[in-house]
Protein backbone atom coordinates (compact mmCIF):
# COMPACT_ATOMS: atom_id res chain seq x y z
CA UNK A 1 0.00 0.00 0.00
CA UNK A 2 1.32 3.43 -0.95
CA UNK A 3 1.54 5.82 1.98
CA UNK A 4 0.90 9.51 1.46
CA UNK A 5 3.97 11.71 1.55
CA UNK A 6 4.39 13.62 4.80
CA UNK A 7 4.36 17.37 4.20
CA UNK A 8 6.05 19.56 6.80
CA UNK A 9 4.12 22.76 7.40
CA UNK A 10 4.06 25.55 9.95
CA UNK A 11 0.95 25.52 12.12
CA UNK A 12 0.23 29.20 11.54
CA UNK A 13 -2.92 31.07 10.60
CA UNK A 14 -2.98 34.16 8.41
CA UNK A 15 -4.96 37.19 9.57
CA UNK A 16 -7.77 36.58 7.13
CA UNK A 17 -9.03 34.20 4.46
CA UNK A 18 -11.74 33.98 1.89
CA UNK A 19 -12.98 30.82 3.61
CA UNK A 20 -12.26 29.10 6.90
CA UNK A 21 -13.20 25.43 6.97
CA UNK A 22 -13.86 24.20 10.49
CA UNK A 23 -13.27 20.46 10.55
CA UNK A 24 -10.66 18.42 8.71
CA UNK A 25 -12.49 15.22 7.78
CA UNK A 26 -13.59 14.10 4.33
CA UNK A 27 -16.19 16.86 3.96
CA UNK A 28 -13.87 19.64 5.10
CA UNK A 29 -10.84 18.55 3.12
CA UNK A 30 -12.79 17.98 -0.08
CA UNK A 31 -14.44 21.37 0.32
CA UNK A 32 -11.06 22.99 0.91
CA UNK A 33 -9.64 21.20 -2.14
CA UNK A 34 -12.37 22.64 -4.39
CA UNK A 35 -11.93 26.13 -2.93
CA UNK A 36 -8.13 26.09 -3.14
CA UNK A 37 -8.32 24.95 -6.76
CA UNK A 38 -10.64 27.92 -7.31
CA UNK A 39 -7.74 30.11 -6.13
CA UNK A 40 -9.43 31.03 -2.87
CA UNK A 41 -7.41 31.65 0.28
CA UNK A 42 -8.46 28.82 2.59
CA UNK A 43 -7.65 27.57 6.06
CA UNK A 44 -8.76 24.21 7.42
CA UNK A 45 -8.85 24.09 11.22
CA UNK A 46 -8.83 20.50 12.41
CA UNK A 47 -9.38 19.42 16.03
CA UNK A 48 -8.00 15.97 15.20
CA UNK A 49 -10.99 13.96 16.45
CA UNK A 50 -12.35 12.11 13.40
CA UNK A 51 -15.50 10.11 14.05
CA UNK A 52 -14.18 7.05 12.21
CA UNK A 53 -10.83 6.94 14.02
CA UNK A 54 -11.64 3.61 15.78
CA UNK A 55 -12.38 1.91 12.44
CA UNK A 56 -9.66 -0.09 10.70
CA UNK A 57 -10.75 0.92 7.21
CA UNK A 58 -13.15 3.09 5.21
CA UNK A 59 -15.35 1.18 2.79
CA UNK A 60 -17.66 1.95 -0.10
CA UNK A 61 -15.31 4.66 -1.35
CA UNK A 62 -14.60 4.16 -5.04
CA UNK A 63 -10.90 3.80 -5.79
CA UNK A 64 -10.01 3.84 -2.10
CA UNK A 65 -12.07 0.97 -0.66
CA UNK A 66 -10.35 -0.41 2.44
CA UNK A 67 -8.04 2.57 2.99
CA UNK A 68 -7.36 3.38 6.63
CA UNK A 69 -9.07 6.57 7.86
CA UNK A 70 -5.69 7.98 8.93
CA UNK A 71 -4.13 7.47 5.50
CA UNK A 72 -7.15 8.94 3.73
CA UNK A 73 -6.89 12.11 5.80
CA UNK A 74 -3.12 12.31 5.33
CA UNK A 75 -3.54 12.11 1.56
CA UNK A 76 -6.29 14.72 1.69
CA UNK A 77 -4.22 17.18 3.73
CA UNK A 78 -1.29 16.80 1.36
CA UNK A 79 -3.50 17.47 -1.66
CA UNK A 80 -5.11 20.54 -0.08
CA UNK A 81 -1.75 21.98 0.96
CA UNK A 82 -0.46 21.34 -2.53
CA UNK A 83 -2.83 24.01 -3.79
CA UNK A 84 -1.67 26.56 -1.22
CA UNK A 85 -4.30 26.17 1.49
CA UNK A 86 -3.40 26.12 5.17
CA UNK A 87 -4.30 23.06 7.24
CA UNK A 88 -3.70 23.60 10.95
CA UNK A 89 -4.41 21.73 14.16
CA UNK A 90 -6.68 23.48 16.60
CA UNK A 91 -10.11 23.65 18.17
CA UNK A 92 -12.43 26.51 17.30
CA UNK A 93 -13.82 27.94 20.54
CA UNK A 94 -16.19 30.57 19.16
CA UNK A 95 -17.23 32.39 16.01
CA UNK A 96 -18.68 35.90 15.78
CA UNK A 97 -19.53 38.54 13.22
CA UNK A 98 -16.75 40.92 12.16
CA UNK A 99 -16.40 43.41 9.29
CA UNK A 100 -19.09 41.79 7.19
CA UNK A 101 -17.52 38.37 7.71
CA UNK A 102 -16.58 36.22 10.68
CA UNK A 103 -14.04 36.29 13.48
CA UNK A 104 -12.81 32.82 14.39
CA UNK A 105 -11.22 32.27 17.82
CA UNK A 106 -9.32 29.10 18.71
CA UNK A 107 -9.01 27.56 22.15
CA UNK A 108 -5.22 28.13 22.16
CA UNK A 109 -5.60 31.88 21.66
CA UNK A 110 -5.03 32.09 17.91
CA UNK A 111 -7.59 33.85 15.76
CA UNK A 112 -8.37 34.72 12.17
CA UNK A 113 -11.12 36.21 10.00
CA UNK A 114 -13.06 34.83 7.06
CA UNK A 115 -15.54 36.06 4.50
CA UNK A 116 -17.31 32.70 4.61
CA UNK A 117 -17.41 29.64 6.87
CA UNK A 118 -17.74 26.00 5.90
CA UNK A 119 -18.49 23.92 9.00
CA UNK A 120 -17.68 20.21 8.71
CA UNK A 121 -17.05 19.28 12.34
CA UNK A 122 -19.00 16.02 12.21
CA UNK A 123 -20.72 14.49 15.21
CA UNK A 124 -20.26 12.62 18.45
CA UNK A 125 -21.61 9.08 18.82
CA UNK A 126 -23.30 8.73 22.21
CA UNK A 127 -23.39 5.01 22.96
CA UNK A 128 -25.89 3.31 25.28
CA UNK A 129 -24.73 2.94 28.88
CA UNK A 130 -23.71 -0.70 28.59
CA UNK A 131 -20.31 -1.74 29.99
CA UNK A 132 -17.78 -2.68 27.34
CA UNK A 133 -19.42 -1.04 24.31
CA UNK A 134 -17.04 1.91 24.03
CA UNK A 135 -13.93 -0.29 24.31
CA UNK A 136 -15.00 -2.34 21.29
CA UNK A 137 -16.54 0.47 19.24
CA UNK A 138 -15.43 0.30 15.61
CA UNK A 139 -14.12 -3.25 16.04
CA UNK A 140 -16.91 -5.75 16.74
CA UNK A 141 -19.39 -3.21 18.12
CA UNK A 142 -20.64 -1.53 14.94
CA UNK A 143 -23.43 0.66 13.65
CA UNK A 144 -23.45 0.81 9.84
CA UNK A 145 -23.98 -2.31 7.68
CA UNK A 146 -22.75 -0.49 4.58
CA UNK A 147 -19.50 0.38 6.37
CA UNK A 148 -18.90 -2.98 8.04
CA UNK A 149 -21.44 -5.52 6.78
CA UNK A 150 -19.14 -7.29 4.34
CA UNK A 151 -16.46 -7.70 7.01
CA UNK A 152 -18.91 -9.41 9.43
CA UNK A 153 -20.85 -11.41 6.86
CA UNK A 154 -22.18 -14.79 7.98
CA UNK A 155 -21.27 -14.15 11.61
CA UNK A 156 -23.61 -14.30 14.60
CA UNK A 157 -24.81 -10.70 14.81
CA UNK A 158 -26.71 -9.09 17.66
CA UNK A 159 -28.57 -5.79 17.35
CA UNK A 160 -29.12 -3.73 20.49
CA UNK A 161 -32.45 -1.89 20.43
CA UNK A 162 -31.16 1.53 21.39
CA UNK A 163 -33.07 3.95 19.17
CA UNK A 164 -36.00 4.48 16.82
CA UNK A 165 -34.19 2.81 13.89
CA UNK A 166 -33.16 -0.42 15.65
CA UNK A 167 -35.70 -2.67 13.91
CA UNK A 168 -34.65 -1.20 10.56
CA UNK A 169 -31.01 -1.81 11.52
CA UNK A 170 -31.74 -5.46 12.32
CA UNK A 171 -33.52 -5.94 9.00
CA UNK A 172 -30.57 -4.41 7.17
CA UNK A 173 -27.96 -6.59 8.87
CA UNK A 174 -30.05 -9.63 7.90
CA UNK A 175 -28.79 -9.00 4.35
CA UNK A 176 -25.26 -9.96 5.48
CA UNK A 177 -26.07 -12.84 7.83
CA UNK A 178 -28.81 -15.38 8.43
CA UNK A 179 -28.04 -15.36 12.17
CA UNK A 180 -29.34 -12.06 13.55
CA UNK A 181 -30.78 -11.49 17.02
CA UNK A 182 -32.51 -8.31 18.21
CA UNK A 183 -32.03 -7.54 21.91
CA UNK A 184 -34.96 -5.39 23.06
CA UNK A 185 -32.88 -4.06 26.00
CA UNK A 186 -34.77 -1.03 27.42
CA UNK A 187 -36.81 -0.26 24.29
CA UNK A 188 -40.63 -0.19 24.36
CA UNK A 189 -42.39 -3.43 23.34
CA UNK A 190 -42.38 -4.16 19.63
CA UNK A 191 -45.44 -3.28 17.61
CA UNK A 192 -47.28 -6.05 15.78
CA UNK A 193 -46.04 -4.90 12.35
CA UNK A 194 -42.37 -4.81 13.40
CA UNK A 195 -42.66 -8.17 15.13
CA UNK A 196 -44.12 -9.70 11.99
CA UNK A 197 -41.33 -8.31 9.81
CA UNK A 198 -38.63 -9.66 12.11
CA UNK A 199 -40.30 -13.06 12.30
CA UNK A 200 -40.68 -13.21 8.53
CA UNK A 201 -36.94 -12.67 8.11
CA UNK A 202 -36.01 -15.19 10.80
CA UNK A 203 -34.66 -12.59 13.23
CA UNK A 204 -34.99 -13.81 16.81
CA UNK A 205 -36.08 -11.31 19.46
CA UNK A 206 -34.55 -11.59 22.93
CA UNK A 207 -36.26 -9.67 25.72
CA UNK A 208 -34.47 -8.31 28.76
CA UNK A 209 -31.99 -5.59 29.56
CA UNK A 210 -28.43 -6.09 28.31
CA UNK A 211 -25.88 -5.87 31.13
CA UNK A 212 -22.62 -6.31 29.21
CA UNK A 213 -20.54 -8.25 26.73
CA UNK A 214 -18.79 -11.57 26.98
CA UNK A 215 -15.24 -11.22 25.61
CA UNK A 216 -12.53 -13.84 25.16
CA UNK A 217 -9.14 -13.41 23.46
CA UNK A 218 -10.06 -9.85 22.52
CA UNK A 219 -13.23 -10.89 20.68
CA UNK A 220 -16.91 -10.74 21.54
CA UNK A 221 -18.29 -14.18 22.29
CA UNK A 222 -21.68 -13.24 23.65
CA UNK A 223 -24.14 -10.71 25.02
CA UNK A 224 -24.94 -10.98 28.73
CA UNK A 225 -28.40 -10.08 30.02
CA UNK A 226 -29.21 -8.61 33.42
CA UNK A 227 -30.59 -11.97 34.60
CA UNK A 228 -27.24 -13.62 33.87
CA UNK A 229 -28.26 -15.28 30.61
CA UNK A 230 -25.57 -15.19 27.91
CA UNK A 231 -26.50 -15.27 24.23
CA UNK A 232 -23.66 -16.30 21.93
CA UNK A 233 -22.80 -13.53 19.46
CA UNK A 234 -19.70 -12.44 17.54
CA UNK A 235 -20.79 -8.93 16.60
CA UNK A 236 -23.08 -6.36 18.20
CA UNK A 237 -24.71 -3.62 16.16
CA UNK A 238 -25.72 -0.47 18.02
CA UNK A 239 -27.52 2.67 16.88
CA UNK A 240 -25.85 5.50 18.85
CA UNK A 241 -27.44 8.86 19.44
CA UNK A 242 -25.59 11.19 17.09
CA UNK A 243 -24.99 14.79 18.16
CA UNK A 244 -23.47 17.48 15.94
CA UNK A 245 -20.24 19.11 17.11
CA UNK A 246 -21.35 22.71 16.76
CA UNK A 247 -21.36 24.46 20.13
CA UNK A 248 -19.00 27.16 18.83
CA UNK A 249 -21.76 28.44 16.51
CA UNK A 250 -24.02 29.48 19.41
CA UNK A 251 -23.01 33.16 19.29
CA UNK A 252 -24.24 33.29 15.70
CA UNK A 253 -27.61 31.93 16.83
CA UNK A 254 -27.00 28.65 15.01
CA UNK A 255 -27.90 25.77 17.33
CA UNK A 256 -28.30 22.04 16.73
CA UNK A 257 -31.87 20.81 16.31
CA UNK A 258 -33.44 17.39 16.66
CA UNK A 259 -33.09 15.39 13.45
CA UNK A 260 -36.40 14.29 11.85
CA UNK A 261 -35.33 10.65 12.22
CA UNK A 262 -35.08 10.96 15.98
CA UNK A 263 -31.50 9.65 15.81
CA UNK A 264 -29.87 12.76 17.24
CA UNK A 265 -29.19 16.45 16.67
CA UNK A 266 -27.93 18.21 13.56
CA UNK A 267 -27.49 21.66 12.03
CA UNK A 268 -30.34 22.04 9.52
CA UNK A 269 -29.36 23.10 6.01
CA UNK A 270 -30.59 22.93 2.43
CA UNK A 271 -29.13 20.61 -0.19
CA UNK A 272 -26.26 23.03 -0.82
CA UNK A 273 -25.35 23.26 2.85
CA UNK A 274 -26.86 26.73 3.34
CA UNK A 275 -27.83 27.35 6.98
CA UNK A 276 -30.12 29.93 8.56
CA UNK A 277 -27.08 32.21 9.06
CA UNK A 278 -25.94 33.96 5.85
CA UNK A 279 -22.35 33.13 5.02
CA UNK A 280 -22.28 29.85 6.95
CA UNK A 281 -22.59 26.52 5.16
CA UNK A 282 -22.32 23.01 6.58
CA UNK A 283 -21.45 19.62 5.09
CA UNK A 284 -21.01 16.05 6.24
CA UNK A 285 -22.23 14.49 9.47
CA UNK A 286 -22.73 17.81 11.23
CA UNK A 287 -25.89 18.17 9.14
CA UNK A 288 -26.41 14.72 7.57
CA UNK A 289 -26.20 12.18 10.39
CA UNK A 290 -26.12 9.14 8.13
CA UNK A 291 -23.58 10.37 5.56
CA UNK A 292 -20.73 7.98 4.83
CA UNK A 293 -17.25 9.12 3.80
CA UNK A 294 -18.11 9.42 0.10
CA UNK A 295 -21.35 11.28 0.77
CA UNK A 296 -19.62 13.66 3.17
CA UNK A 297 -16.81 14.39 0.71
CA UNK A 298 -19.30 15.06 -2.09
CA UNK A 299 -21.33 17.38 0.15
CA UNK A 300 -18.18 19.29 1.05
CA UNK A 301 -17.35 19.77 -2.62
CA UNK A 302 -20.89 20.91 -3.42
CA UNK A 303 -20.96 23.41 -0.55
CA UNK A 304 -17.55 24.73 -1.57
CA UNK A 305 -18.73 25.35 -5.13
CA UNK A 306 -21.71 27.27 -3.78
CA UNK A 307 -19.45 29.35 -1.56
CA UNK A 308 -17.17 30.20 -4.46
CA UNK A 309 -20.18 31.18 -6.57
CA UNK A 310 -21.36 33.50 -3.78
CA UNK A 311 -17.95 35.13 -3.53
CA UNK A 312 -17.73 35.54 -7.30
CA UNK A 313 -21.15 37.23 -7.35
CA UNK A 314 -20.09 39.51 -4.50
CA UNK A 315 -16.87 40.45 -6.29
CA UNK A 316 -18.69 41.09 -9.54
CA UNK A 317 -21.09 43.45 -7.76
CA UNK A 318 -18.17 45.35 -6.28
CA UNK A 319 -16.42 45.57 -9.62
CA UNK A 320 -19.55 46.88 -11.31
CA UNK A 321 -20.05 49.46 -8.55
CA UNK A 322 -16.43 50.58 -8.88
CA UNK A 323 -16.75 50.85 -12.66
CA UNK A 324 -19.83 52.99 -12.29
CA UNK A 325 -18.37 55.19 -9.56
CA UNK A 326 -17.05 57.96 -11.89
CA UNK A 327 -20.61 58.36 -13.27
CA UNK A 328 -22.50 58.00 -10.01
CA UNK A 329 -25.10 60.54 -8.88
CA UNK A 330 -22.74 61.81 -6.20
CA UNK A 331 -19.88 62.32 -8.66
CA UNK A 332 -22.19 64.03 -11.17
CA UNK A 333 -23.46 66.41 -8.46
CA UNK A 334 -19.91 67.21 -7.52
CA UNK A 335 -19.03 67.86 -11.18
CA UNK A 336 -22.06 70.14 -11.61
CA UNK A 337 -21.03 72.08 -8.52
CA UNK A 338 -17.55 72.56 -9.95
CA UNK A 339 -18.95 73.69 -13.32
CA UNK A 340 -21.33 76.12 -11.63
CA UNK A 341 -18.48 77.53 -9.59
CA UNK A 342 -16.41 78.10 -12.72
CA UNK A 343 -19.30 79.96 -14.31
CA UNK A 344 -19.73 82.13 -11.25
CA UNK A 345 -16.09 83.09 -11.55
CA UNK A 346 -16.42 83.83 -15.27
CA UNK A 347 -14.25 80.93 -16.27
Amino acid sequence: MVVAEVVEVAEQLAEDYDVVVVGGGAAGLNGALVLARARRSVAVIDAGEPRNAPARAAHGLLGRDGISPAELLARGRAEVRGYGADVVSGEVREVGRADGGFAVALADGRSTRARRLLVTTGLVDELPDVPGLRDRWGRDVLHCPYCHGWEVRDRAIGVLASGPMSVHQALLFRQWSEDVVLFTHTAPPLGAEDAEKLAARGIRVVAGEVAGLEVAEDRITGVRLADGTAVARQVLAVAPRMVARAGFLADLGLLPEEHPSGMGEHIPADTGGRTAVPGVRVAGNVTDLSAQVGNAAAAGAAAAAQINAELVAEEVDRAVAARREPFSAASEAKLCELVAGDRRHGL
